[in-house]
């Protein structure tokens, strides 16, 4: 399964999710398709870090069409009256620095063991502030986003321990969400979080075809679609 096989689930699943509010005004069984989205964009984080010939102008990217995508999203947002906080672009850039943090200080040259245990431990300690931020920020899915793409990453080399602390951090995040939802549809939000992780793991890390910018201009695309759509029928 290529990157770009991931990315049009990811799409179609995120739009799946989002067109469902515009159907039926409300969260429905149908927005449980739209759970698989977000762990397959938080490892594209990861394998775009990995695999980037150029951090800065990847960075910048994201920064880009989070900004652009914040009017759109608010716009959808307005609909449903939904409190006001940042876009997922955001929620991945917070990741992206995460990981990256992490990574350079694993990776300062040092002879001694004990200070390169620190150097992770302060890798590890910046990652859980790049989860606070984004969780004092407002960002899309908070803490847990962040918390997802550093396991992503962190556990990348070894495929058990990385499915099971996504696993045990969707357990987690969704456990508060209880009080919310009936039985049967709050059991049907974290199995189907995890779902996604069977296409992690037939991922064959091949690119696919080539979408240039489309998967990231589909996003506030078809958020600005949603919203001129029940404008419409609002009218």
């Amino acid at each position: 399964m290529s990157a770009f096989v991931l990315k049009v689930i990811a799409v179609f699943t995120m739009a799946c999710d989002h067109f469902s509010y515009l159907i039926f005004g409300k969260f429905s069984y149908l927005n449980l398709i739209g759970r698989i989205a977000f762990p397959i964009f938080a490892y594209q984080i990861t394998e775009g870090y990995i695999h980037t010939s150029n951090l800065k102008k990847y960075f910048l990217r994201l920064l880009l069409f989070a900004i652009i995508s914040q009017i759109p999203f608010m716009l959808f947002l307005s609909i449903f009256t939904t409190p006001w906080h940042l876009n997922i672009f955001f929620t991945l850039i917070f990741g992206l620095l995460a990981i990256t943090a992490y990574d350079k200080l694993d990776k300062l040259e040092c002879k001694n063991n004990i200070i390169h245990r620190l150097y992770q431990f302060l890798g590890i300690l910046s990652a859980v502030i790049f989860c606070a931020i984004a969780e004092l920020t407002k960002c899309d899915y908070g803490y847990f986003g962040v918390l997802v793409i550093f396991c992503f990453y962190f556990f990348r080399d070894h495929k058990i321990l990385m499915n099971l602390s996504i696993i045990l951090s969707i357990l987690y995040y969704y456990k508060a969400y209880l009080p919310y939802y009936n039985v049967l549809l709050y059991i049907g939000i974290p199995i189907c979080t995890m779902i996604p992780l069977i296409f992690i793991n037939f991922y064959n890390h091949k690119k696919g075809k080539d979408t240039k910018y489309f998967l990231y201009l589909f996003y506030p695309l078809h958020l600005l679609l949603i919203y001129i759509l029940h404008s419409l029928i609002l009218l």
